[in-house]
């Protein structure tokens, strides 16, 4: 293991260190942002309320102007020493060997057998690399990643008590942004980095490109000297009501990454499953040119000789069950045959309908194909569609 240096780290910052600006951008053109002025609160379209008036201001914040979420609760590590990269890209299933500073990726870490055991997004800063990821997960990572550092100049480091995690999605979050003076990158997971003095700091704040939010819709995380955390909390929670936003808890963002069918690991993406199963191939989480990685045999294999025997996909179902959403692993089939299950519901407002995510096995998971649930006592038909939800047709009726 690589004896820690006084470098220019995030997991150790420093006033003294010097500043090097990253990636300046214009600010990206405003997304069009959705027309809900006609469309009734969720609160009474969907009965019983399962949200309150908080929850429908949340919503249309994230899908009309700007949201400010504090996502603190998320893991953060840090990779430093000379070997990082190289050890790393040898960990995960996309490219990290060729990162240069102010770029990043999102990869899947796996286990010899290609099953998921954390989804990543990587950013390559000048002396250290930043991994974010699922709350409660950062001892198993860090054990995971330790277990194989063996003469590599490498060191894994918790980054979470010294820079905290605020993140600012939807169609005006670029603008509330640039109106702090914080530079933005236009570029899908590249970052900057700036001081904010006004913040009460002289550590680097990092601005990450990175929706989560809306389909096409920008989002951005920042990273936060813990310090000056309630000074940028207090100065975006003003930035985004400016634009007519506001703070928003993770529920109403919970709804708009279903609607957007992006899975979340611990959810929709289990230890069980085997990473192409999640499809995210799309989002680039998988590379398949790279050189040898753990896991990297089955999941090549998996590529060049067939396909998996499961697939995460949309379903669509009835109004009916709007007052009790199916849960996590309630199953799917067809012809009295299980053939797959639920992983995360909820009230769509955009469909005025419940969604979900879910696998379903590949004989029967084109869309359109109509599947059973059983719920209560009862079937419910379900429609199976292709992610997003909005690039599919109406839901059932």
């Amino acid at each position: 293991v690589g004896v820690s240096r006084p470098s220019q780290r995030l997991s150790q910052s420093s006033p003294e260190r010097v500043f090097r600006p990253l990636c300046r951008h214009p600010v990206p053109a405003p997304f069009p942002s959705l027309d809900l002025d006609g469309v009734a609160p969720y609160s009474r379209r969907m009965k019983p309320a399962q949200h309150d008036a908080d929850f429908d201001a949340d919503y249309r914040a994230l899908r009309q102007t700007a949201g400010l979420l504090d996502l603190g609760s998320r893991s953060r590590l840090c990779l430093v020493g000379a070997d990082r990269q190289r050890f790393l890209h040898g960990q995960v299933t996309n490219e990290v060997a060729k990162l240069q500073p102010g770029r990043g990726c999102y990869a899947f870490l796996v286990t010899a057998k290609g099953r998921i055991q954390s989804d990543l997004n990587i950013y390559c800063l000048a002396d250290e690399l930043l991994l974010d990821f699922e709350p409660g997960l950062a001892s198993l990572v860090q054990e995971r990643l330790e277990k194989y550092v063996i003469a590599d100049d490498v060191q894994v480091v918790d980054a979470t008590p010294h820079y905290g995690l605020l993140s600012v999605q939807g169609p005006l979050a670029a603008a509330a942004l640039a109106s702090v003076g914080v530079p933005l990158s236009a570029d899908l997971r590249s970052l900057t980095q700036s001081r904010q003095p006004a913040w009460g700091t002289d550590g680097e704040v990092y601005c990450m490109n990175h929706p989560c939010g809306a389909v096409g819709a920008p989002g951005f995380d920042l990273f936060i000297p813990v310090a000056a955390l309630p000074a940028a909390k207090a100065a975006l929670a003003a930035a985004v009501q400016r634009q007519g936003g506001r703070e928003c808890g993770e529920a109403g963002l919970e709804v708009v990454r279903v609607e957007a069918g992006r899975p979340r690991f611990g959810r929709d993406m289990e230890e069980t499953n085997l990473a192409p199963e999640a499809g995210l191939e799309a989002a680039a989480a998988i590379s398949y040119q790279k050189g040898c990685y753990i896991g990297q045999e089955v999941i090549a294999r998996i590529r060049t000789y067939g396909q998996v025997n499961k697939s995460l996909r949309g379903l669509r179902l009835p109004p009916g069950l709007a007052a009790a959403l199916p849960a996590h692993g309630t199953k799917l089939f067809r012809e009295g045959r299980e053939v797959g299950y639920v992983t995360t519901a909820v009230n769509s407002p955009l469909f005025a309908a419940p969604i979900a995510l879910g696998y379903v096995r590949r004989e029967c998971n084109e869309p359109g194909t109509v599947l059973d649930l059983q719920v209560a006592g009862a079937v419910h038909p379900v429609e199976v569609s292709a992610l997003p939800f909005v690039a599919s047709p109406p839901p059932l009726p």
